[in-house]
């Protein structure tokens, strides 16, 4: 059974933008925070499947959508691009779990890439609306850009709209 026509997937280390009637969706968000932009005016959204908080000074090969210190500016810039107002933002997280035995708290991975994400964030002058971070879960979450709701699914939660 494969997917509506209208659903972006984002893949991990990877963003997406689009405008109603898309629904953006990622999958297999444990450490990883789902980072999510909507413009309620214009029904622009954007995703970013964050999986950690900043690229090494070194240099570094791959997806740069992978770091938390690039997906969120990129995120940013992509979605005004196509016509969003930056002012009137509105961010949603999910993910950020501690999915490694004695991985835990706000040391844990996770609570490291929800950190940068906000941090990313805030530097932006976009607030946290809604969040679904933490435990030890796995999530798969869709954007809908009609509606700004945010559905996050776990086998141990059930169904969520943030």
């Amino acid at each position: 059974m494969g997917l509506d026509p209208d659903h972006v997937v984002v893949g991990v280390g990877e963003s997406a933008v689009g405008r109603h009637p898309d629904v953006l969706v990622t999958q297999a968000l444990g450490s990883c925070v789902g980072v999510c932009l909507w413009d309620p005016r214009t029904r622009i959204g954007g995703m970013a499947h964050v999986m950690l908080p900043s690229a090494p000074a070194s240099g570094f090969s791959g997806r740069p959508h992978r770091f938390a210190s690039i997906a969120v500016p990129e995120l940013v810039e992509a979605m005004v691009a196509l016509g969003a107002n930056r002012r009137g933002l509105v961010a949603k997280l999910a993910g950020g779990s501690a999915m490694f035995k004695g991985d835990s708290g706000i040391d844990s991975i996770g609570g490291r890439n929800v950190a940068a994400v906000r941090m990313q964030l805030a530097a932006q002058g976009i607030t946290v609306g809604a969040a679904d971070t933490g435990g030890s879960h796995a999530r798969t979450i869709e954007l809908h850009l009609d509606t700004g709701v945010l559905v996050v699914r776990s086998y141990t939660f059930g169904i969520r709209e943030i």
